[in-house]
């Protein structure tokens, strides 16, 4: 089963979404249990894949919440999921960040 984070408004979910039209939809901020998923997550895409630095909810930040990027990126993520690259894809123990030509790719 292949289950897609995203937002509903997101131009790239919907670019991933109408490439997958078999994957679960699940909206990020509202349906994603993010306290089970974010190590996961992290773990198999690292910090730098998952935190998308050029958000506006980044640009938003302090330098003491920026910092946490480094060392509590779970807890940041958790409390900002807007913060959380777009979209996440999980496929058979698999995680995808994002829809650039290599995880579509990945999908054909």
């Amino acid at each position: 089963m292949t289950t897609l984070y995203g937002l509903k408004n997101c131009d790239t979910c919907k670019k991933a979404l109408k490439a997958l039209p078999e994957a679960q939809f699940v909206d990020i901020r509202a349906e994603a249990d993010l306290v089970s998923k974010l190590p996961t997550w992290l773990e198999k895409a690292g910090a730098k894949a998952l935190v998308n630095t050029r958000s506006t909810t980044w640009r938003g930040l302090d330098e003491a919440d920026r910092s946490r990027a480094e060392t509590d990126p779970a807890g940041l993520l958790a409390e900002n999921p807007t913060l959380i690259k777009r979209p996440v894809i999980e496929r058979d123990g698999d995680v995808f960040v994002g829809w650039s030509k290599v995880v579509a790719e990945a999908f054909s």
